[in-house]
């Protein structure tokens, strides 16, 4: 889901890019969240109240993650480890803020939807990452 937008924020950033591109990313963005807002709110059935959290969070966590991004991107780092950390942290939190909006059956089908899978991955790469720094 994230990946896409990783691509869109690798392809807008380069140097000299003119405002009407930086509207058309913003937009692009926008569009991006209210999808994923929507389709969330569909699966897993949720009031009107936690579709405005959702949505919340979804454009905290997604623009602060593409600020981060365009960051190291700026910086030149070339390292895709790096990208992986910082894309780990914001969708980390986007799970976790999610436990506290979804109620016991909805947060059961989040799971099922690939959350739970998507949270192994990353703990999987956080110890390994934990484990080749105590070495």
């Amino acid at each position: 889901m994230l990946l896409s937008l990783l691509t869109l924020s690798a392809a807008a950033q380069q140097q000299g890019q003119s405002e009407q591109d930086k509207i058309k990313e913003e937009k692009q963005l926008r569009e991006y969240i209210d999808k994923n807002v929507e389709q969330t709110g569909i699966n897993l059935g949720l009031e009107d109240w936690q579709l405005f959290y959702v949505d919340s969070i979804l454009t905290h966590d997604v623009t602060a993650m593409t600020a981060e991004i365009k960051q190291l991107q700026a910086s030149k780092v070339s390292n895709s480890a790096v990208y992986e950390q910082v894309q780990d942290k914001w969708l980390e939190a986007i799970y976790q803020a999610m436990g506290k909006v979804l109620n016991e059956d909805q947060w059961n089908k989040y799971l099922k939807q690939g959350a739970a899978r998507e949270k192994k991955a990353r703990d999987k790469r956080k110890a390994k990452l934990e484990a080749k720094g105590e070495k």
